[in-house]
């Protein structure tokens, strides 16, 4: 769940053989589906072995689930668009790594990560619209768990679980380490990252004390 240059991507991943000119608001190709489709499987392969494990019916497993995985697509969906509104080519791709680890996930008891890949982008990026990039997806975890706390007050509490998983989701993506959206957002921009990041941290926190 992070945008990453072309220039940083392993020797067994992909290279670049279209320069864009013009940006698409809305537009896939049919590898990125393809591609999406398969991250979409992984991710909600991991939340059902995760809901697995807690007491619920097979409505609220398949709600959570669905859920699980909407949050992860709507994260790379916000890098894509942040990304093609500054005229960028920006298309999610699968890597190796990622998917194996996510694969693996499904298997382990405790151990759960969700990688699968990320979203490409290449063009004339600047530090500036790199980290704006980079902080639409979290940004837009951090939305939907404050939507689903909301949602929770009035209606079905499984919705503060929802709540949770994105602002957790938000908190490790804003993490200022490695390849992950934090280090870019922090370096073009420490105060919206310490914004994005107590806020992220701050719905964890309230969502677990409610949960727990």
């Amino acid at each position: 769940m992070k945008t990453q240059r072309w220039a940083e991507q392993p020797s067994y991943s992909y290279t670049v053989s279209y320069t864009p000119k013009t940006a698409r608001i809305v537009g896939f190709s049919t590898k990125e589906l393809q591609h999406l489709t398969i991250g979409a499987l992984l991710v909600m392969g991991v939340a059902l072995s995760y809901f697995l494990t807690i007491e619920a019916d097979m409505l609220s497993l398949a709600t959570l689930s669905v859920a699980f995985t909407l949050s992860f697509l709507l994260h790379e969906l916000a890098h894509k668009f942040t990304a093609q509104h500054f005229n960028l080519w920006a298309e999610f791709r699968l890597t190796l790594q990622g998917a194996l680890i996510t694969l693996l996930s499904m298997f382990l008891p405790f151990f759960k990560i969700i990688a699968p890949g990320a979203v490409m982008i290449a063009g004339s990026a600047t530090r500036e619209t790199v980290g704006k990039t980079s902080l639409a997806g979290p940004v837009t975890n951090i939305a939907l768990s404050i939507f689903c706390i909301m949602v929770a007050a009035v209606g079905p509490s499984l919705f503060m679980i929802v709540a949770f998983i994105n602002a957790f989701l938000a908190v490790f993506n804003l993490i200022p380490f490695g390849i992950m959206d934090g280090l870019k957002v922090f370096r073009w921009n420490k105060l919206f990252w310490a914004l994005a990041f107590t806020a992220a941290a701050a719905l964890t926190v309230y969502t677990y004390t409610v949960l727990y």
